[in-house]
């Protein structure tokens, strides 16, 4: 069993947990509330931008040019491609991609952002790697477990976003993440294998939360007190 397996094999309630969130299963049923799908757009896109960010950081820690490579391929296939799954979703409630952006992070996005930065600024490569994988790797368990389970024709209204997270392009960068982070792994203290461990599941945890926070619109305690006024 490789390390990564080993990883995926200790979150597997986790993975499950998200397999059947509402939001996910909303997915492919082709019904999710409105103010979720808006609230997780809203959220996804500071997200991403930062994903974008920790990969530029990630360059500084990179050990060849190979490493640099992969990082700046990354940031263009978020840049460029994870665009794609947004439309879809702001095309299902009717509103314009620009309208969504530049908004202010809910707890649970600022979180997870820092968690990451976290990793980037003073783990190791392998740290980073751990930090970062689960958020391809979920995805892309979801696009097949939809693809699956749903059978989405063209029709759907979602069949753009499942059938892009289920896509070879998702695999190969999973593959490729979780390759690098096991040739990393081979040589590693047990101790720093705990901090990879943790790294990586605290991102899982945080990636089931993310859906949570989409589902319930989640916000400050301050934002809610001003609503109430």
């Amino acid at each position: 069993m490789t390390f990564t397996e080993q990883l995926r094999q200790e979150n597997d309630d986790v993975f499950q947990k998200i397999f059947t969130h509402p939001f996910v299963d909303g997915i492919g049923r082709g019904d999710v509330p409105k103010d979720s799908i808006i609230h997780y757009v809203k959220a996804d896109f500071e997200y991403l931008n930062a994903f974008m960010k920790i990969y530029a950081l990630s360059m500084v820690k990179a050990k060849s040019r190979d490493d640099i490579r992969f990082f700046f391929d990354q940031i263009g296939f978020v840049l460029n491609d994870e665009v794609h799954p947004h439309h879809n979703f702001c095309d299902y409630v009717g509103v314009e991609y620009e309208a969504l952006q530049s908004s202010s992070l809910p707890p649970t996005a600022d979180h997870y952002i820092k968690h990451m930065m976290h990793h980037a600024q003073t783990g190791t490569i392998a740290e980073i790697y751990a930090a970062l994988l689960p958020c391809p790797w979920t995805y892309l368990e979801i696009g097949q477990e939809l693809l699956k389970t749903y059978k989405p024709t063209k029709s759907h209204p979602f069949y753009e976003w499942i059938t892009f997270y289920a896509d070879e392009e998702v695999e190969r960068i999973t593959l490729e993440l979780r390759h690098r982070l096991d040739q990393e792994a081979q040589d590693v203290s047990q101790e720093q294998k705990q901090l990879i461990k943790e790294a990586f599941r605290k991102s899982c945890e945080l990636e089931w939360k993310f859906w949570e926070m989409a589902y319930i619109c989640e916000t400050w305690p301050s934002e809610q007190e001003a609503s109430r006024i």
